[in-house]
């Protein structure tokens, strides 16, 4: 049994997917940009669109029924080489310890520009 989790953060209202889908007694995040809800803006930067992703990713999960201590796999999906380390740092300073699994992808390019994104599978809990 599958439910969709409805919210606000970081997805506008018009998009094809659910931010987040419990199944299974686990939390799948879809892809959480670092973009500021309340102003619909991301920053420049791409460690501060990182912590912007994660506040993100954490209500979402929040309002999952799970957290950041629940995490078990991340995947992280960075533009510029350059900011690796500085976005690591961002990334470590939200993860519990031990960390979930994690997966660094390089790309191209992400949408309207951002420099970073993250998805998740959580532990319901």
């Amino acid at each position: 049994m599958s439910r969709q989790v409805a919210g606000t953060a970081a997805q506008a209202s018009n998009e094809p997917y659910s931010r987040a889908i419990v199944s299974g007694g686990l939390v799948f995040c879809s892809a959480t940009l670092g973009i500021d809800p309340a102003t619909g803006k991301a920053s420049e930067s791409a460690a501060d669109q990182a912590e912007q992703a994660l506040v993100n990713l954490a209500y979402t999960l929040s309002e999952s029924g799970s957290s950041m201590r629940q995490l078990v796999k991340t995947t992280i999906y960075y533009v510029r080489a350059q900011d690796f380390a500085a976005i690591n740092e961002v990334y470590a300073c939200h993860m519990p310890d031990p960390p979930p699994a994690r997966s660094a992808v390089p790309c191209s390019a992400l949408p309207e520009g951002l420099l970073f994104c993250i998805d998740a599978i959580a532990a319901l809990g």
